[in-house]
This record gives structure tokens, sequence and C-alpha cells, in this order.
């Protein structure tokens, strides 16, 4: 059996044996396939990129909606009993007044009045003007527990507003009685 080696001097590129790739050329190779493989997956996580992450939402954030949803259901009642009004129309304006309240200390916006308007809600509309107090009134129920539970949930800079609202929403109950 006989050997061949092939040794060039004094050049970088030192190859031993067949002609190929030297072995500086396999070690780049490798560094290289390394370096990729290791920050490949690094680069979907954003830790190279500038997007922080998003806020955690607010946990007060569903008073909000429920109070714009209460309220667009009385007015849906308004509607169509028009005799109620005079009787649901404050309660609507209150869910009101607590949504913005609410959007105030949270720091979130308020959804436009579009956008309110086709949230949908049960249809009050939907037999006599005593099936839809029975309906508001197990919305308002819904709401009040909802907002009691928060309450014991908030920290003590906003428990004050969200026991207001709560104790407010058992007043509205005594409304639709």
């Amino acid at each position: 059996m006989v050997l061949t080696c092939r040794v060039r001097i004094g050049n970088p590129k030192q190859t031993i044996g067949a002609p190929g790739r030297s072995r500086r050329e396999v070690v780049r190779g490798v560094a290289l396939v390394a370096l990729v493989g290791a920050t490949g997956p690094l680069t979907g996580c954003g830790l190279f990129g500038d997007e922080p992450d998003p806020p955690p939402p607010d946990p007060l954030a569903p008073l909000i909606t429920g109070a714009l949803d209460l309220a667009a259901r009385y007015d849906a009642a308004i509607t169509a009993f028009p005799e109620l009004a005079d009787r649901l129309r404050p309660v609507a304006e209150a869910h009101r007044a607590h949504a913005a309240e609410l959007a105030r200390v949270t720091g979130t916006a308020l959804p436009s009045a579009s956008a309110a308007a086709t949230t949908p809600a049960a249809d009050p509309g939907a037999g006599s003007a005593s099936a839809a107090l029975s309906q508001l009134r197990e919305a308002e129920q819904q709401g009040r527990e909802a907002a009691a539970k928060a309450c014991t949930e908030a920290p003590a800079s906003r428990s004050a507003l969200v026991g207001s609202i709560a104790a407010a929403r058992a007043t509205h109950l005594e409304v639709l009685r």
C-alpha cells in the first residue's frame, strides 16, 4: 500500500492528502454553521428587535366593556319601550359615566360611539316591557357581581371607585323592580 502525501510549504492553505478544502476553510465553515444555528432561533423571539412586549390588559378593562354593554342594553330598551325612558335613561347615563371614569383611571380609550352602537345586546323588544326589565335586571345583577369581585381584587387606589360602581349597580336593581 502506497500513501501519497502532498504538502505545500509556505502556503497558508496547506493541503494534506487529496485536493479539496483546507483545514481553515473547514473550521470557518463549522464556525459559521454553529453561529447561525445558535442565533437563528433567537431572531424570532424579539431579542434583537426593537419591539417592546405589549403591556398586559388592565384588570378593570372588562368593567369598562360591561358598563358600555349595559348602557347599550338600556338604550335598546328605551327605543323598544319609550314609556320606560324616564326610568331607564338615568341608569344608562350612569353606566356611560362609569365607563368614562374607568377609562380615565386605567388610561384606556373608550370605543367610538359607532363601535359601541354595534355591540350586541339582548333584544329587549322581544316581548313586553316587563320582559325587558327582567332581562335588564339579570344583566345588571351579573354586572354588580363582576364589579364586586373586581373591587375585592383591585389595588387600594382603585377599590373605592370600583366599590362605588358595585354599589350603584345594586341601586340600579331597585330601579328595575
